[in-house]
């Protein structure tokens, strides 16, 4: 069998398992969402408040962490180099650290994801966000790329949540499908849509595809231009269990969050 007939088997048989109407099924309904329902406090705990632009200085994450334990936010989510100081800042909050691996391009090499992972989780991380090999995927390689999601499940042990960052923007509706179906056979704990970093954000559409796809098997985040407190309860509404945002204060609060969903 050839990588394009194994994709087509993959594909149609993730799309036997969603059921009658195939990956489209419900997308003209998501359109408009229902009005917001969901309490501010309830949304906080859902919500991974991220930091991950290169040149966010100490006092950028002191106040991450601050206004985690404020708002009782589920975690923060920063890159490697800063998980041990924000895993000392938050000892004994109840705030967890989640840490990004192989981040933004997934390019790098197996081991070397793998080796991020174990140095984050020592450093304090209790969850890990990779992005998977996109270029590998996107060239019918599906064997490496579950391989690669392999190797950063090796490193956690499987004590330590595991997220995999599809970055759904660059992707087909076929290779959404076939991204989930080899996270969730890699061990991984979650699919997540975007790092924010190559265009596009995270849609009510791709999350009701991503949570159709995984079932209840697996938690699905959304992440990318998610800034408003309506936006987000589209995204939760569509069946997302974990947000990541860097507006989160504006969305538990009512502020402006700034341009996005």
């Amino acid at each position: 069998m050839d990588e394009k007939q194994l994709i087509e088997r993959i594909v149609a048989e993730v799309v036997r398992r969603m059921g009658p109407g195939g990956p489209g099924a419900g997308s003209s309904a998501l359109a408009a969402p229902a009005a917001p329902s969901i309490p501010a406090a309830e949304l906080a705990g859902m919500i991974d408040h991220t930091l991950l632009r290169p040149e966010a200085s100490t006092a950028a994450f002191d106040k991450l962490c601050q206004e985690a334990v404020q708002h009782k936010f589920y975690s923060v989510c920063v890159n490697s180099c800063r998980v041990a100081y924000v895993a000392r800042k938050l000892q004994g909050t109840g705030v967890k650290v989640c840490a990004v691996v192989g981040f933004p391009l997934g390019a790098m090499t197996s081991r070397a994801k793998g080796f991020e992972a174990r140095e984050a989780i020592a450093d304090g991380a209790a969850e890990i966000d990779m992005v998977i090999n996109v270029g590998l995927l996107k060239s019918g390689d599906l064997a490496a790329v579950e391989e690669d999601i392999r190797a950063v499940r090796r490193s956690t042990r499987g004590t330590t949540v595991l997220k995999v960052i599809l970055e759904t923007a660059l992707l087909t509706q076929d290779e959404k499908l076939i991204g989930c179906e080899l996270a969730k056979k890699a061990g991984a704990d979650f699919v997540k849509t975007c790092t924010g970093f190559s265009g596009g954000a995270a849609s009510p559409e791709d999350i009701a595809l991503m949570r159709r796809a995984v079932g209840s098997a697996l938690g699905v985040k959304a992440s990318g231009g998610v800034r408003t407190y309506k936006g987000a309860v589209a995204l939760v509404q569509a069946g997302a269990n974990r947000l990541g945002c860097s507006a989160s204060v504006a969305i538990v609060t009512g502020g402006d969050g700034g341009a996005g969903y």
